[in-house]
């Protein structure tokens, strides 16, 4: 079996104690500091949220109470989805929020995206309370390893959508839905800003016409404004608590550095500011942006036109597709989804393409696990070494670390089994020092 051995009994981890707060995208105390998998940020407890989750857990349909957060609803989906797929869901690294005016196709897009049924209606503010959605993130390599093994069960790397409620001018002072819904947004590693870039006069705008760049400019703006809020609290704070030996006054600089950028009109992502110091404010625009431009086959066959949208966003990552289109994908086998996906000029579904860009923006890979029981990928950061992935899958595995059999996806492939990996030498004992690589195939051993 790739995966590991040891003296302890390694404990899958889907959600950690619900008693005291939802093991999925929080820090439960085996994932470590800098894990994609850690929140530097008080756990959530209570009994009565827990409880929601058990309610929620026998139902047949995954609803949740109103007043949950959306972290809190991430975890109950996430246990009701297991509880019924036959592909159970791991812990989540990657949360990205689905942000942009009202009418844009968000809902849409996240039916398309988790195969949920929220309501995508023509009028604003149609989407209220956040939806949560945990899919699993394709990886045909799994499919692979699970033949080369006989794997019981695949257990992709899963990726959380949250659909957030529309966002218009004046968001951030209370107009439309308010700032409430800002607020929805920072638990996300990621946004991903949905740009309208189809013309359909049945389909209303909140600004009476189609424009790419004013659009973006809303959103970005109000994302802004929300953040020179927060900061203006936070300086007041920070100077009385630097003067009080509190903070150090890094903490008060970069708060104030920050200030000058978002008044120039600058997110925080691309203003080369080291926000840490001042991570525990949640700022929106410290996350990286992803741009998800939601046009018509025509536009989607038009090299100039898609050409023109990218130059919007340069250098961020753009994404072209028809949300409608991602909709049909949803029934259809993969063969008939690729040949339709092909007619329209594209080789990957809205859901490839935004885990693989949220995936490279935040800097994470996948490295993977194979054995009778199971085909597993696991996320990590780039540059992450053998101990430090292997305390992904336990703390334990890390603490008592002794070294790692390393396997090429391709080379295991190409050799057909462990066996044969060895004895042509493709098998590798790595230690400490090993830095990992995207698509390897591992077996940890350790020390209990």
């Amino acid at each position: 079996m790739i995966g590991s051995r040891g003296g302890g009994k390694r404990r899958e981890r889907i959600v950690d104690n619900l008693a005291d707060g939802p093991g999925v995208g929080i820090d439960d105390g085996s994932a470590q500091k800098g894990s994609p998998h850690a929140r530097n940020e008080p756990r959530a407890t209570g009994p009565q949220a827990a409880a929601s989750c058990e309610r929620l857990n026998s139902a047949d349909t995954p609803q949740a109470p109103p007043w949950l957060s959306y972290r809190w609803r991430t975890a109950c989906w996430a246990v009701w989805v297991s509880s019924r797929s036959p592909v159970p869901l791991t812990l989540v690294a990657l949360t990205i929020a689905i942000v942009g005016l009202p009418n844009v196709g968000k809902s849409t897009l996240f039916n398309a995206l988790t195969k949920n049924q929220v309501l995508a209606a023509n009028y604003p503010f149609a989407t209220i309370e956040p939806n949560v959605g945990v899919v699993n993130l394709p990886d045909k390599r799994l499919n692979v390893l699970a033949e080369i093994f006989s794997s019981e069960r695949i257990l992709p790397a899963p990726v959380s959508f949250v659909d957030i409620a529309g966002i218009v001018k004046g968001a951030s002072v209370g107009e439309g839905l308010g700032n409430k819904f800002l607020a929805n947004i920072r638990e996300a590693d990621a946004i991903a800003q949905v740009i309208r870039g189809f013309a359909d006069p049945d389909v209303i705008h909140v600004d009476g016409k189609v424009d790419a760049a004013s659009d973006m400019e809303t959103i970005n703006t109000e994302l802004i404004l929300a953040d020179l809020q927060t900061l203006e609290k936070a300086v007041t704070r920070y100077e009385k608590e630097v003067k009080t030996k509190r903070v150090e006054p890094i903490v008060l600089e970069t708060a104030l550095a920050s200030q000058k950028a978002l008044n120039e009109g600058n997110p925080l992502s691309s203003s080369g500011i080291d926000t840490e110091p001042i991570r525990e404010l949640g700022l929106l625009t410290t996350k990286p942006f992803i741009y998800v431009f939601n046009i018509d086959e025509a536009v989607l066959q038009d090299a100039s036109a898609l050409a023109t949208l990218a130059a919007l966003v340069a250098p961020a990552k753009a994404i072209f597709l028809d949300a409608k289109l991602e909709s049909e994908l949803i029934d259809l086998e993969p063969e008939d989804a690729a040949e339709l996906l092909a007619s329209t000029g594209q080789e990957e579904s809205g859901l490839d393409q935004l885990a693989r860009i949220g995936f490279d923006t935040l800097g994470l890979q996948t490295y993977l696990t194979a054995g009778p029981k199971e085909s597993r990928a696991w996320t990590i950061g780039k540059g992450w070494k053998a101990p430090q992935a292997a305390g992904v899958i336990h703390t334990d595995f890390e603490k008592g670390f002794i070294k790692a059999e390393v396997i090429g996806f391709a080379d295991l492939v190409e050799t057909g089994s462990i066996a044969e990996a060895r004895a042509k030498g493709k098998a590798r004992i790595e230690g400490k020092d090993y830095v990992m690589q995207d698509g390897d195939v591992v077996e940890f051993r350790f020390n209990n």
